[in-house]
């Protein structure tokens, strides 16, 4: 009896999700799903858990059950430590596997380009955990503000820093104002709004520079429509407990400064002798493989891959998406005996919201802003989140908000975590 071959797929993020979903389709195929957290993220949506539009579970949904339809496919939660790309095992905290195909979709996590200790300052937002604690400190600060009878330290704790001029900041920093406009407001007795700011700093000559020069404009107009003040054309020198400085002169007090400037690769890999880019990204083939290890394929934000123009690919949704397609079906045509494909990205277009009702969007050469990109926009999150119940719930939550401009996702978490020790197999 032919032996049936072994699938490793470490991450099951977007990437992960579509090349696991690709391969287990072909049922003469064993597939391992290797994943510390238990839940798939929907992370375009993770701001709004950070400003508190939406609940944490509205946006994640469990690996296994995303996955329990398929019977050849078995789900680990466990963190992957090392990868032995030549003896084709990949180890874990608890146990080791072997693999005749390894596919790696690790993902990517906050780079600070080298001052790490900002983030104890700043922190990043990729993970459920980073947007509650966003949340935490946002509403901690007005929670303070509230009680603070000196002015300037009120406005310390009202002024809020937005590190990154990309979609993240962009969009965080319009919710933001959204809360300070909409929500706060009504809620507090004591906070005088004129003390409130909301500051976006962007270290190149513009926003949301993926996009055309008109909707980066725009952009920027909508947020400052909304109060938000928008510094371009200028480096973060430091951060720390007080505030910010910009350049060598100009520094801002503030309580909350939120990082999304930049993120470097997961480097799973990183033991093996491979080629890595500067933000830790494996350098891939056109077909995602390693050049030396055409078994392993390298997909999402942790790969280099380029068009056939020598243009790199960007770390968005829908090119991890397809990406993890493609991995699974030349994997499955490999095994078919058929020749693999290489991977051709299909440019879907691109979408950043600002606030409620402002939003720019372009897909070719179609370009629109304002409240129709918007509406696009929500449109485009609901089809792309994973599971009917999350969606419905997201609808429900963005039309409580629209209509009654309440977030209802409010709650400070203490801080209580409390780790479980599991015994390691020889």
């Amino acid at each position: 009896m032919k032996k049936r071959k072994h699938v490793v797929v470490i991450g099951c993020g977007f990437a992960g999700l579509s090349a696991v979903r690709a391969l287990a389709e072909y049922i003469d195929l064993d597939v391992t799903v290797i994943d510390k957290k238990n839940h798939h993220l929907f992370q375009p949506l993770l701001y709004q858990v950070a400003t508190g539009e939406l609940n944490p579970d509205n946006i994640a949904s469990p690996i296994r059950s995303l996955l329990s339809k398929y019977e050849n496919v078995r789900v680990i939660r466990d963190e992957v430590t090392t990868v032995s790309l030549k003896e084709q095992i990949v180890y874990t905290d608890t146990e080791k596997f072997t693999y005749d195909y390894l596919v790696s979709a690790c993902g990517a996590i906050h780079s600070y380009f080298g001052n790490e200790k900002w983030e104890d300052y700043a922190p990043g937002l990729k993970t459920l955990e980073g947007a509650l604690e966003i949340r935490n400190r946002i509403f901690n600060a007005y929670e303070i503000a509230e009680k603070e009878d000196d002015p300037e330290i009120s406005k310390q704790y009202l002024t809020f820093v937005v590190v990154g001029g990309g979609p993240t900041g962009v969009e965080l920093a319009g919710a933001i104002a959204d809360i300070a406009h909409l929500i706060i407001l009504r809620d507090y007795r004591k906070i005088n709004p004129e003390l409130s700011k909301v500051i976006l700093v962007e270290g190149g000559d513009r926003l949301l520079a993926p996009f055309s020069k008109k909707n980066s404009a725009k952009a920027q107009k909508f947020l400052e429509d909304k109060g938000v003040d928008v510094i371009t054309s200028n480096h973060v020198s430091n951060i720390d407990e007080n505030g910010v400085t910009i350049g060598k002169d100009l520094h801002i007090k503030a309580k909350t400064v939120l990082w999304g400037a930049g993120v470097k690769a997961v480097g799973v890999l990183g033991s093996n002798d491979i080629e890595h880019d500067r933000a830790g990204r494996v350098v891939v083939e056109m077909d995602l493989s390693l050049k030396d290890y055409p078994n392993v394929f390298v997909i999402g934000d942790e790969a280099n891959s380029k068009d056939r123009h020598g243009n790199p690919h960007p770390g968005v949704a829908t090119v991890a998406l397809q990406q993890g397609h493609r991995a699974g079906r030349n994997i499955v045509r490999e095994i078919e005996g058929k020749k693999r494909w290489n991977f051709f990205y299909f440019n879907r277009g691109k979408a950043a919201t600002i606030g409620k009702n402002k939003a720019v969007l372009e897909c070719w050469k179609f370009r629109t802003s304002g409240l129709m990109a918007w509406v696009m926009w929500l449109g485009i999150h609901i089809w792309f989140l994973a599971g009917l119940q999350n969606r419905i719930f997201v609808l429900m939550q963005w039309g409580w908000f629209y209509i009654f401009h309440r977030g209802e996702a409010r709650i400070i978490m203490e801080k209580d975590w409390h780790s479980f020790p599991v015994a390691k197999k020889e």
